[in-house]
C-alpha cells in the first residue's frame, strides 16, 4: 500500500530517539540561525520552565520526507533541530552528574544496541559540508568544550561559525544557572517540549504541506526541489551544486524562481498553464535527467540564463563603451510595467552574449514593440501571444528582423493615435514611461536615468483652474477639455504634487513650482517649459506636435 502522510505531536525525547534518524538534504540551505534566534529559543524554554505548569510547550513543526524505515529528510525544521541539538549537547557537557550527562548524550547520539541491531550514529546529520564538523564538536561527548575556542581557520564556513557562535552564546547563559536549574530545563526540553511532526511520502507533497503550514514564509522553494533531483543525479564531488548556489545567491530567492519560469517559457515556447512545480519537471527538467545530462542543465541552462537575468536586473550586460548601448536599452526596458518580454531579452543575452551590436539591434526592436503594445493597451493574453510568436521565430533563426518585431500599419496608426490622445489618463506607470522616454530624447543623453525617489507627472495648464485665473482667459472650456491631459501640457517633477502651487498662473508656476532654487529644472521636459513666456493653446499645440513627432521618429511609426 502506498505510504500516506502522517502528523503527530511528539515530545523531544521521542523525536531524538531510535524512531527517527534525521538528515538535512544537500539541496537545503545551510544552518543560518544567529545568536538572537538561539537565545530567544532558550529564553522561551526558561520562561516555560518557570511557569510551574505541566502544560506542554509547543516548539513548532517539522516537515519530513520519509526515506524508508526511520530515515527522514528534513524539509522544514532544520534550524530548530540543529539548535536543540546544540542546547542538549551543552546541557550534557555542563552536567555535574555523569549519569544525567549520559542520558542527555543519548538524545544527541544514538548509542547503538547489539540486541536491537542498531549502530551508533548521530540523531541529526547536517548537510555533507558541515556534518563532520557538527559530529565532532557538538554530538561527540565533551565536544562543545573544544567548539567554544575554535578560530575561523577551523570553523571555515558561515554555518560552522554560526554553530560555534550560538554555542558560545547559549553556554554563557547556561553557565549562569545552577546545576539543578539546568537539570530542570533539560527535563522540560525532553518531556514537555513538543513538535508537530508531519511525515510525507515525497518532496512535492512536503512542499504543498509546508506552504500551508508555515506562516513565516517558505524555507523551500520549487527551485530547491528541482535542485534536489539534479544534485541527486550527480556524483558527490560535483561542482555543479556550487554553481547553482552561486547563481541563486546572486539573484535572490524570488528572482531565482522567476528565472525558472522564464526558462520554462523559453524552452517550452508556451504560456504557463499549471504551477511551476508540476510544469517545469515535465517540460524542461525530465528530458535532461532522462539523458543523464544533469550537469549540462546546470552549465548550459541555469548558469548562462542566470547571468542574463542578472543583467536585466542590474541593467549591466558588460563594461566598456561597446556595451553602453546595450545597457541603455536594458534600462529603458526595465521601466515598462510588465515582465512578459523578459524571456525574449534572456534568450538574446544568452545567445549573443559576446555581440553587443546584435544585442542593441534586438533590444531596439523589442523596446519599440513593447512600447507600442503599452500605448495601445494590449492586454495580457495577446501580448504574451505576440512574445511567444516572436520567441519561436528567434529560436528558428529569424534574427532581430523577425516578423513579430515588425508593427503593421494598423498597429502604427493606433500607437500614433494613443500618443496624440490623453496620455495622462493611462495608468500612471505607462504615462510615466512615455514621458521619461521623451525626456531622454530631449536631453540628447542616451540611456539617461534619474535616481529620484519621486517622479511625478504635472500639468502645466491645471486640471481645475481658478475661475478668475489667467488660465480661464487664455483657454476656453473646449480647449481646456482637449489639451489638459495630452503630452503637450505635461512635464515631470522630482517631488510630490502641490495642488495649491499647481493652480498658480503660468509665470508664477514656472518660477515657484517648476524651477529649482537655482532657477533650472531636473528634467529636460520641464526645462523646455521654462523657456516659454506664456502658455496658450497655440503653445501647447506646437509642443504636442514636437513631442509626438520625436517619439514617432524614435519608434518608426510614420
Amino acid at each position: 500500500m502506498a505510504q500516506q502522510l502522517t502528523a503527530h505531536e511528539q515530545p523531544v525525547y521521542k523525536i531524538f530517539s531510535s524512531d527517527y534518524q534525521f538528515s538535512i538534504p544537500r539541496y537545503q540551505r545551510p544552518y543560518s540561525w544567529g545568536k538572537d534566534h538561539a537565545l530567544q529559543l532558550l529564553d522561551d524554554l526558561i520562561g516555560a520552565n518557570a511557569s510551574d505548569s505541566t502544560e506542554p510547550y509547543f516548539l513548532g513543526s517539522l516537515v519530513l520526507v520519509n526515506q524508508g524505515d526511520v530515515l527522514h529528510d528534513v524539509i522544514d525544521g532544520q534550524q530548530r533541530l540543529t539548535t536543540l541539538t546544540i542546547l542538549l549537547a551543552l546541557l550534557r557537557d555542563l552536567s555535574e552528574s555523569p549519569s544525567f550527562a549520559a542520558e542527555l548524550g543519548d538524545l544527541v547520539m544514538e548509542p547503538g544496541s547489539q540486541l536491537a541491531g542498531l549502530e551508533p550514529r548521530p540523531r541529526l546529520r547536517l548537510r555533507s559540508q558541515d556534518a563532520d564538523f557538527f559530529a565532532k564538536y557538538v554530538q561527540s561527548p565533551a565536544g562543545t568544550t573544544s567548539l567554544l575556542t575554535l578560530t575561523d581557520a577551523t570553523a571555515v564556513s558561515e554555518p560552522q561559525r554560526a554553530i560555534r557562535d550560538n554555542a558560545n552564546a547559549l553556554r554563557a547563559r547556561l553557565s549562569e544557572m545552577l546545576d539543578e536549574e539546568r537539570r530542570a530545563l533539560a527535563r522540560l526540553v525532553s518531556t514537555r517540549t513538543y513538535l508537530v511532526v508531519v511525515s510525507t511520502p515525497n518532496l512535492a507533497s512536503a512542499y504543498r504541506i509546508f506552504s500551508v503550514m508555515n506562516a513565516r514564509g517558505l524555507d523551500l522553494s520549487p527551485t530547491d526541489i528541482f535542485k534536489s533531483r539534479l544534485i541527486g543525479d550527480l556524483p558527490d564531488d560535483t561542482p555543479h551544486a556550487k554553481r547553482w548556489e552561486d547563481a541563486q545567491e546572486a539573484l535572490g530567492r524570488d528572482n531565482f524562481t522567476d528565472l525558472f519560469r522564464d526558462i520554462r517559457t523559453i524552452i517550452n515556447e508556451d504560456r504557463a498553464r499549471r504551477e511551476l512545480l508540476k510544469e517545469f519537471p515535465e517540460q524542461v527538467l525530465d528530458p535532461y535527467l532522462s539523458r543523464s545530462n544533469a550537469g549540462s542543465f546546470v552549465d548550459d541552462v541555469v548558469v548562462p540564463y542566470a547571468r542574463a537575468f542578472d543583467a536585466t536586473l542590474t541593467r549591466d550586460a558588460g563594461p566598456g563603451e561597446a556595451w553602453q548601448g546595450v545597457n541603455h536599452w536594458l534600462r529603458r526596458l526595465s521601466l515598462i510595467d510588465n515582465k512578459d518580454r523578459r524571456p525574449i531579452a534572456l534568450w538574446a543575452l544568452k545567445h549573443h552574449e559576446d555581440d553587443p551590436a546584435a544585442l542593441q539591434h534586438y533590444f531596439k526592436s523589442l523596446e519599440r514593440l513593447a512600447a507600442s503594445m503599452l500605448l495601445r493597451g494590449e492586454y495580457t493574453t495577446p501580448r504574451i501571444g505576440r512574445y511567444l510568436d516572436l520567441l519561436r521565430e528567434l529560436k528558428g533563426g529569424a534574427g532581430p528582423n523577425a516578423e513579430s518585431f515588425i508593427l503593421d500599419p494598423e498597429e502604427k496608426r493606433l500607437t500614433r493615435e494613443a500618443l496624440n490622445g490623453e496620455i495622462y489618463r493611462m495608468q500612471t506607470q505607462r504615462a510615466r514611461y512615455v514621458l521619461l522616454r521623451l525626456d531622454e530624447l530631449l536631453s540628447k543623453s542616451p540611456g539617461a536615468t534619474y535616481q529620484h525617489d519621486i517622479i511625478s507627472i504635472e500639468h502645466v495648464l491645471p486640471r481645475n483652474p481658478e475661475p478668475t485665473s489667467k488660465w480661464v482667459q487664455d483657454f476656453n472650456e473646449e480647449e481646456r477639455q482637449y489639451w489638459t491631459h495630452r503630452l503637450g501640457n505635461l512635464l515631470l517633477l522630482n517631488r510630490r504634487k502641490n495642488s495649491q502651487a499647481g493652480r498658480f498662473d503660468f509665470i508664477d508656476k514656472k518660477a515657484r513650482y517648476f524651477a529649482t532654487s537655482s532657477g533650472s529644472a531636473v528634467f529636460a521636459l520641464t526645462t523646455q517649459v521654462l523657456s516659454y513666456d506664456s502658455w496658450t493653446p497655440d503653445v501647447v499645440a506646437k509642443r504636442q506636435q514636437e513631442l509626438t513627432t520625436a517619439l514617432c521618429q524614435e519608434w518608426e511609426l510614420n
